[in-house]
């Protein structure tokens, strides 16, 4: 599933590339997402400018003209890929725009969603709602963090897995940080200390932003809306390394699973 720093390099790609354009047809081949899309969905967006490009966790936001926000969220296989040719049966949705650009939303597994919600109340959307605190932003300070974790008795790697705690890290990216900061990830959240906060507070905002100047991590669906592959997982530390060296101490990286979820970590450098 397309993590933080994959959304967030598709959001920047759409901004570049269309933003201003008026949206002159949209052509629905299948409305059967993960939910259904929003009813009459291509006459009410039709005619209108893609004026604000945004994210929110793992959602891309897309602000209409007219005061309405399309809110786009690729599942485990979803793809939107600009001016490419047609995709076949997986191309559920194809939007067109002046100029002719073409935006073609693909998603093999149905696991995507779409949906059209008032942008001055996009806060209260069910799926925004109760979000946690954002890592990129300014704001996520060791106070935040540590407000987050407070009595939390779940080991921290399944807790930076929480949503409604930290919003937009899956599993690759809570691996990195945790490694990063030099946490061991089976720590319970509410044992972490100042120092360790503080840690796990500036290493979540630096291996994010290390990933979306790579484009991402590509590993099985995820691609640039370009068609391009993401390039971190070329330098993953520990995600995926099971028995490689450790790029600190030498020792092995282990692999446990954490509720259903593999976790890979180094046992000398993380405490």
């Amino acid at each position: 599933m397309p993590e933080l720093p994959e959304v967030e390099t598709i959001v920047r790609a759409l901004r570049a590339r269309l933003g201003g354009l008026r949206l002159t047809e949209v052509t629905v081949r299948r409305s059967d997402l993960r939910r259904a899309l929003p009813p009459d969905l291509p006459s009410r967006i039709r005619g209108r400018r893609w004026l604000g490009f945004r994210r929110r966790a793992k959602y891309a936001l897309v602000d209409l003209e007219g005061g309405d926000t399309l809110l786009f969220h690729l599942g485990m296989s979803g793809r939107l890929l600009l001016d490419a040719p047609p995709c076949g049966v997986h191309e559920h949705l194809t939007f067109s725009f002046e100029g002719g650009r073409i935006l073609r939303f693909v998603d093999p597994r149905r696991f995507g969603l779409l949906d059209l919600w008032p942008t001055a109340s996009l806060a209260d959307h069910p799926r925004l709602r109760g979000l946690g605190p954002e890592p990129l932003d300014p704001g996520f300070t060791p106070r935040v963090l540590a407000a987050c974790l407070a009595g939390r008795r779940s080991p921290i790697k399944m807790a930076l897995l929480d949503q409604k705690l930290v919003a937009g890290i899956g599993n690759i990216y809570a691996c990195e940080a945790l490694f990063d900061a030099g946490i061991d990830p089976r720590r319970e959240s509410a044992t972490l200390g100042p120092r360790r906060i503080a840690r796990l507070a500036a290493a979540l905002p630096r291996v994010l932003l290390r990933a979306i100047e790579a484009g991402g991590s590509s590993l099985r669906d995820y691609v640039g809306i370009d068609g391009t592959l993401g390039s971190f997982q070329n330098g993953f530390r520990v995600y995926d390394r099971e028995g490689e060296p450790c790029p600190g101490c030498g020792t092995a990286i282990r692999r446990i699973v954490q509720s259903g979820r593999s976790t890979f970590f180094c046992p000398r450098c993380q405490r």
